[in-house]
């Protein structure tokens, strides 16, 4: 009862075809790419932005109030003035703090330094505000000559 075994005469255990000298100094290219490091960048990426997104907001700590309306269409050319008006009254052009006898001059100093473009101006009231001290704003605003005024605040939360 004699078997003949397929590939064990003479063969020694090797395989046909073509061979492989692995470690021994030729040029092997892997065709898998490696994607974990790819992966560990966008992971510290997603944290350094999630980080730095509410810090990139323009402007002073303010509670805005809600609506329901459509936000406007803003022009990407011209970057508007910031004016906010904090719950105890202060008042701040971006996010230098002024005195309300201050506000006109400084707006007009800051358009002549932009040399005369016609300047837009968000007025970002704090909702606990006292109407007052935001009508005394829009009036300074307007009182200076400015005619592109805009009252900023945040969608309704649904």
């Amino acid at each position: 009862m004699a078997m003949k075994l397929q590939g064990s005469a003479g063969s020694s255990g090797r395989r046909r075809g073509r061979r492989t000298n692995r470690g021994s100094g030729s040029s092997h290219m892997i065709s898998e790419i490696n994607v974990t490091p790819f992966v560990d960048v966008m992971l510290v990426l997603l944290i350094v932005f999630m980080v730095a997104a509410p810090m990139m907001t323009v402007g002073v700590s303010v509670e805005l109030p809600e609506h329901k309306a459509n936000p406007l269409p803003v022009n990407q050319e011209d970057e508007p003035l910031v004016v906010s008006v904090q719950k105890d009254g202060q008042l701040y052009i971006n996010k230098m703090a002024i005195a309300q006898d201050e506000l006109a001059p400084k707006l007009i100093a800051i358009t002549n330094a932009r040399q005369g473009k016609a300047t837009a101006i968000v007025v970002r009231g704090d909702r606990d505000v006292d109407y007052g001290a935001v009508h005394k704003v829009l009036a300074a605003i307007n009182l200076s000559g400015f005619r592109r005024v805009g009252l900023e605040s945040s969608p309704l939360a649904q």
